[in-house]
């Protein structure tokens, strides 16, 4: 089991009056999804020119607020700062309720989440092993991992979802139709962008760009804390991919445990 990750959130978080924060369930800065968002995110503050982009790392650009160092980078951005984060919403800085940040909420398949956590956790060399796909999904599904339950996280967010400053997409969408979740997304931001700056958002951070200027795999900082990478961490960035990692019989598991422990949350997904 991995136990529950309950992280410490810096004071600074509170404090500081406008963010605009990316956040994803189940993901990891070094994922290629949320990779990909805080790119587009980036793309969009930049009007589209991705000078910015190509010449600042993304922990400076969009830093994780779950890491203290990294706040500190993020204090010194000009407003509006792009943060990232994988914090369930009771554990999300409370201000944030009475402040002009707005969260641009990604989510995926459980499943693609599930496998794309499993492959990260064992790319490093630090971290304990999972065991078997089959293992690590019983963690999953009990909640057995980082920030907890992939369906506590999601219906916690959720339940905020008429809030004008909360912007709800998925994975799928963004593959599907990219361009238009840019356009959606600017105008959740308040962001006029030209169609050809829409052009260049929606073509600069494809995903086959985000893993082939993905940094070096041989090591990796987490925090402060240095991590060596002992595989590569991007897997296929395609929809359903958790076909090829998952067997028939655990996802009939999964079909069993999902409906009745995503019921109630008041909206419908791509994959379900």
């Amino acid at each position: 089991m991995l136990g529950r990750c309950t992280p410490n959130i810096p004071a600074e978080v509170s404090n500081t009056s406008y963010f605009l924060v990316f956040l994803q369930t189940l993901c990891k800065v070094s994922s290629h999804s949320t990779h990909w968002m805080s790119e587009i995110l980036s793309l969009i503050r930049s009007q589209g020119d991705p000078t910015w982009v190509q010449n600042v790392p993304l922990t400076e650009r969009a830093p994780c607020i779950e890491y203290a160092d990294h706040l500190q980078i993020a204090l010194k951005n000009p407003s509006p700062r792009i943060l990232t984060t994988h914090l369930p919403f009771h554990l999300f800085p409370k201000s944030f309720l009475h402040s002009r940040t707005k969260v641009v909420y990604t989510l995926r398949d459980p499943r693609d989440a599930m496998v794309s956590v499993y492959h990260f956790i064992k790319g490093f060399k630090e971290l304990k092993d999972l065991g078997t796909m089959e293992e690590f999904m019983e963690s999953f599904l009990s909640g057995e991992v980082a920030y907890g339950s992939w369906f506590d996280h999601v219906k916690g967010w959720v339940e905020m979802k008429d809030r004008a400053n909360i912007f709800f997409n998925t994975y799928e969408e963004l593959k599907q139709d990219l361009r238009g979740s840019v356009e959606k997304i600017c105008q959740f931001l308040g962001k006029e962008l030209n169609s050809q700056q829409i052009d260049s958002v929606a073509e600069n951070p494809s995903f086959h760009k985000v893993k082939n200027e993905a940094m070096p795999i041989s090591s990796r900082k987490r925090g402060s804390v240095s991590m060596h990478i002992k595989q590569p961490l991007v897997l296929t960035g395609l929809p359903g991919d958790w076909k090829n990692h998952v067997t028939v019989a655990q996802n009939e598991i999964f079909d069993r445990f999902y409906p009745s422990h995503i019921k109630g949350v008041g909206v419908s997904f791509p994959w379900d």
